[in-house]
């Protein structure tokens, strides 16, 4: 298999990737409060928002690749 078909696939999987999960979102612990002892924290969720239009720039590019590397073997 050729490496620009590999690209091809990976770029595929990751497209479909970001077109079915639209962003990442991840946990984070904040402190609050601290008095001596005693201590608040809060769990804060973030999410890293991922554009459909890369999913599908991604999916798109990853065919194309696919496609190429089929045709020059």
């Amino acid at each position: 298999m050729k490496p620009i078909m590999i690209i091809g696939i990976i770029l595929i999987v990751l497209g479909i990737g970001a077109l079915a999960y639209q962003g990442i979102t991840y946990t984070t612990r904040e402190k609050i409060i601290e008095i001596g002892p005693f201590q608040a924290s809060a769990d804060t969720q973030k999410t890293i928002p991922l554009s459909p239009l890369l999913g599908g720039l991604a999916l798109a590019g990853g065919i194309v690749m696919v496609i190429v590397g089929r045709k020059k073997s």
